[in-house]
């Protein structure tokens, strides 16, 4: 077991925690964000004026969304139970008492706008079938629903526009692309925007001035990433390239309240860049003054200023102001202070390697001094990326002699879409290659013991672990599964309706891949799985169901393997509560210590 003394400095990391998600409050000098409180995420306040924090209401179980209506009066928060991501809407009044608006506990909910006199939200709902999330609206005084309109597919509102007269949704057609459409409330017609074009492209972070005339989007068609293009609403006709990287994705955009500049970030290769796009001169300029991380949540506090989201991989996370006229920043929270242990936290290293095929494959290295045994911290996704955030388990293993690799093997976000496709369907073993190739690395390039190495992921990247120690036992010595794949054919037979397509189009279908998926699945390999593995599983998880942990903890211990399973009755895919994550990243310190350093 990890020592007391080392257990109490584990569960001082565990307990730092960001801010995140500032939500502008209109017309007043304030906004909303999201922190743990409980266990669990909660809403909390920033007063401009008296420059004070403040919890307001507790809710049952984490908040996953706010929304403020217009005035600023009212507010639609997000809550799921106990992990099971179904969100169910609730109204606090200008009185701040919570009031149910949208609930059905069985199904999903997805926001999408007030209406601009503040009587109507919008939102979706699989409520009439389990792959299908059509249209409605709810009245906020009466609680009443109507549906709108039936959507055969898995469609989520963004806003209404022209006076409330039109609805923006977005549809997806692959696991990464999408279409924009335009649903008419009085004519009662739904018109593509984007349909038109022979490639399929992503459409993300829509702005729509105030008079609905123009919008402005996050795209890659005709390109390998995404830039910032606009398209006039009232017109036929292509959208306009204003601003581009080749290299990288701008990975957010928000239009000023004078519409005059657009505030952007930037991710390059992991590390986000905060600018503004001035619309008159076409002009750019890079803002600096603020701490290096991951920048996520622009809002415009007003005409001059914006407040964002910074989370650094020694930054645990707060909320950020940033004067665009002069460059500078101001720190507004400090949710995720802590000076007694922030001196012991390292900003990692990013470097490449080259894999079996001669593709560079970038990936973040936490060290403090020589170390011999490492762990590889492998993202899920797949179309995730893993950025250079606070991680108190990667932080705590580097701070007691692990090398702690994070790769972005091919497949990830964030290098374009030539990148990202690279691990699709039958090419998917060559993402796990790039595993094998990746230790290959460590040993040569950065000492590392070849016996010493371990390998831990979440969700596709559980997936990635034991695909990992299946395929390449040799190469590990311990591994840890969280929430993981065992079977491709079980998964997506189990998985969400809502989901399955989707993910069909990353991994492969029932139908066309079924053999693949019997040849690549580590349920189907657990005899060459040599070095022993941990995995926990959350009961609720409506993306990767318990059975794929359950099936292949039986199928272990069958064969006499050393094997560990642990379920969470209150967790699902996410693991949310202090409580859990002291208990399984307990055992992960100690598991790694024992199998890659012996102690």
């Amino acid at each position: 077991m990890v020592k007391q003394n080392e257990s109490e400095k584990l569960l001082s990391y565990l307990e730092v925690h960001g801010a995140y998600e500032p939500k502008i409050l209109p017309k007043q000098n304030a906004f909303t964000f999201l922190a743990q409180r409980g266990g669990v995420p909660q809403l909390f306040k920033w007063d401009g004026v008296h420059s004070k924090i403040e919890a307001l209401k507790d809710f049952h179980d984490r908040v996953l969304s706010v929304h403020h209506s217009p005035s600023g009066k009212k507010m639609v928060v997000g809550v799921d139970n106990h992990g099971d991501e179904r969100q169910q809407l609730y109204l606090i009044n200008q009185d701040g008492d919570i009031e149910e608006l949208v609930i059905s506990k069985k199904h999903f909910h997805r926001f999408g706008g007030w209406s601009s006199d503040e009587k109507k939200i919008v939102f979706s709902s699989n409520r009439r079938h389990p792959g299908y999330f059509d249209l409605y609206v709810a009245d906020v005084t009466t609680k009443s629903v109507t549906k709108l309109l039936d959507i055969d597919k898995n469609c989520a509102p963004i806003c209404w526009i022209n006076d409330d007269r039109q609805l923006l949704l977005s549809i997806p057609k692959t696991n990464i692309d999408n279409d924009l459409f335009v649903y008419d409330l009085t004519m009662k017609k739904l018109t593509c925007l984007t349909g038109a074009f022979e490639r399929s492209a992503r459409y993300q972070s829509a702005q729509v001035t105030a008079d609905g005339g123009m919008m402005y989007v996050l795209t890659d068609i005709g390109q390998d990433t995404l830039g910032i293009f606009q398209k006039n609403l009232r017109k036929d006709g292509p959208f306009q390239r204003l601003m581009t990287d080749a290299s990288c994705d701008i990975e957010e955009i928000k239009l000023a309240p004078d519409e005059k500049s657009i505030a952007f970030t930037v991710n390059k290769g992991g590390v986000s860049t905060l600018g503004c796009f001035h619309l008159e001169n076409q002009q750019t300029n890079e803002i600096t003054d603020v701490p290096k991380g991951v920048y996520r949540s622009i809002a415009w506090l007003n005409a001059e200023e914006l407040i964002i989201a910074v989370k650094g991989a020694a930054v645990p996370g707060d909320i950020w102001k940033v004067d665009i006229s002069n460059a500078k920043s101001e720190r507004l929270t400090f949710v995720g202070e802590n000076k007694m242990l922030e001196k012991e936290w390292v900003e990692p290293a990013l470097c490449t390697y080259q894999s079996f095929d001669g593709l560079t494959v970038p990936y973040f290295l936490y060290q403090q001094g020589e170390a011999k045994a490492a762990v590889v911290y492998v993202h899920g996704g797949p179309e995730s990326q893993i950025r250079s955030e606070y991680n108190p388990v990667i932080q705590y293993l580097a701070a007691n002699g692990f090398a702690v690799v994070a790769p972005n093997v091919r497949g990830s976000m964030g290098y374009g879409r030539e990148y990202v496709q690279l691990d699709d369907v039958r090419k998917r073993m060559d993402s796990v290659a790039d595993l094998n190739w990746l230790a290959k690395d460590l040993i040569e390039t950065h000492h590392i013991d070849p016996g010493k190495i371990g390998i831990m992921g979440r969700s596709y990247g559980g997936f990635m672990v034991l695909a990992a120690m299946t395929h390449y036992p040799d190469v590990w010595s311990a591994g840890v599964d969280i929430v993981g794949i065992s079977h491709f054919r079980t998964f997506l037979e189990n998985t969400g309706e809502w989901r399955r397509k989707l993910r069909e189009f990353e991994y492969g279908s029932l139908e066309k891949d079924a053999t693949f998926f019997e040849k690549i699945a580590p349920l189907n390999h657990t005899d060459n799985i040599s070095a022993p593995l941990m995995m926990f599983h959350g009961r609720n998880d409506t993306r990767v169901p318990v059975t794929e942990a359950e099936q292949l903890n039986k199928d272990l211990k069958e064969k006499g393997k050393e094997t560990e399973l642990f379920i969470f009755e209150n967790e699902g895919h996410q693991t949310e509560r202090l409580e859990n994550h002291i208990f399984m990243n307990t055992k992960i310190v100690t598991f790694m210590n024992e199998h890659l350093k012996g102690e």
